[in-house]
């Protein structure tokens, strides 16, 4: 067995880029289903192509479909407590504090955040068309909290360090703990952020559309990011399983043909 020709790591290396060629090409192929099946979705504005259609459909009501537009607020919006001249919708305000802990086993100083303190604020808001900012004919968004997908932008984070007196340093010495820094940031889904929202529309009113949870158990999600961008996006993910699915069996296909020829040659020298 010494004169075999074939080292273990080479073996290691060609089974292993066949089986992580194999692993893309399954998430290549779940993407494309993924695809596939958010194109069958009907997409639309907030405008009056969309009233029309959720007046003439069964029961006022389309049950699935996607909704692009920009974010404003039906009335009075939410101003930012740190940033002048930013208004949002959704504001989220987070209070953080780092402490050191003496650890008598090892010796040592450990750090942790702790005492978190969330502050979450929301006003009605809709969905109008892009480049339209007052009108009539809106799809108003229920219960967005409710929905899947990170909508929020943070605006403002900041970390002060907790100044050290002589009375911090005698209460450390007994209880072995103190803050070191406070963390502030603050959250808005903005006034004028271009959204898609994935859900049920229902008419209200006889003119008022409102955007809701599917009844029939599909997801309610709000993307901040236009209908085109969000579909480009899946786009380039499943390119790129595409790519290491064909860069990965590549490899593998090269390193098998090298073991094969060396085989042969090995066979071919033993018979000279």
């Amino acid at each position: 067995m010494s004169d075999f020709p074939i080292s273990p790591l080479l073996l290691i290396g060609t089974g292993s880029s066949f089986l992580l060629s194999r692993l893309f090409y399954q998430l290549y192929q779940e993407k494309k289903e993924e695809i596939r099946k958010l194109k069958e979705i009907p997409n639309f504005r907030p405008d009056q192509h969309l009233l029309k259609i959720v007046k003439t459909s069964a029961h006022k009501r389309l049950h699935y479909v996607a909704v692009e537009g920009m974010v404003q607020a039906e009335g009075e919006p939410l101003a930012s407590q740190f940033v002048p001249r930013c208004n949002g919708v959704i504001q989220q305000i987070v209070v953080e504090e780092q402490w050191r802990f003496w650890n008598s086993v090892t010796k040592t100083w450990n750090s942790r955040w702790m005492n978190r303190k969330e502050t979450n604020n929301s006003v009605p808001f809709g969905l109008v068309s892009p480049g339209v900012y007052t009108s009539d004919v809106y799809v108003k968004v229920q219960k967005p909290l409710e929905a899947s997908g990170s909508i929020l932008e943070t605006v403002y984070s900041r970390v002060k360090r907790v100044e050290e007196g002589l009375v911090d340093v005698v209460l450390l010495g007994i209880s072995g703990e103190k803050p070191v820094a406070r963390k502030e940031s603050e959250s808005l889904l903005r006034v004028g952020t271009t959204m898609t929202a994935f859900g049920e529309v229902v008419l209200e009113g006889g003119k008022v559309m409102r955007m809701q949870a599917p009844q029939d158990g599909r997801g309610f999600v709000l993307v901040p990011t236009d209908y085109r961008s969000f579909m480009d996006r899946h786009e380039s993910s499943a390119t790129m399983w595409m790519v290491s699915t064909a860069l990965c069996g590549a490899t593998g296909t090269t390193l098998l043909a090298g073991i094969i020829f060396g085989l042969i040659g090995k066979r071919d020298g033993r018979r000279e």
